[in-house]
């Protein structure tokens, strides 16, 4: 892949949703820097501007080296927050008011972060959280609070979060 399917590899699922793309946009091309060592450090003030734009003021919390695959969806791009240890397949969906990050245990270290599955469709003000996975084709309803790994094709909602029922694929 080069260096333009790289930071266009969301543009399509993102059309008339021009903040998802700008934001999008940017993610790719600090992660593209951030992932690189030559370009990590040409790209640096890059990396610094992107911090400064997307999470001041986009409100937006995606580390540039966090591991996103091809074709995200982003709705609604405000008040998104995830660690940089997140793993997220491809042909995924976020929205508004999402956590996706570790916990801090109590003697001051932090669990995993959430490894979510390909074609998973995240609703707003959810929370992923811990060293949990969640599989392929899950819909995670709006307000889920998830706290346990999730098995593949089903509905996740409530909090804490239950899987309510298999997904008809």
């Amino acid at each position: 892949m080069n260096f333009f399917e790289f930071i266009f590899q969301d543009w399509s699922v993102n059309r008339g949703n021009i903040k998802g793309r700008l934001i999008l946009l940017l993610f790719r091309i600090a992660n593209f820097c951030s992932t690189r060592k030559i370009y990590y450090y040409i790209g640096f003030p890059y990396l610094l501007f992107y911090r400064i734009l997307v999470e001041w003021f986009f409100s937006v919390e995606i580390p540039w080296n966090t591991r996103i695959g091809k074709n995200l969806s982003l709705y609604h791009g405000q008040a998104l927050v995830m660690t940089n240890h997140v793993v997220i397949g491809e042909n995924c969906t976020l929205r508004q008011s999402t956590t996706i990050g570790n916990k801090q245990a109590r003697d001051g270290g932090f669990s995993g972060s959430p490894v979510i599955g390909n074609h998973v469709d995240i609703g707003s003000n959810v929370c992923l959280i811990g060293d949990i996975v969640v599989g392929d084709d899950v819909i995670i309803g709006c307000g889920a609070v998830v706290v346990k790994s999730v098995s593949a094709c089903c509905i996740v909602t409530g909090n804490p979060g239950v899987e309510r029922r298999r997904k008809d694929i």
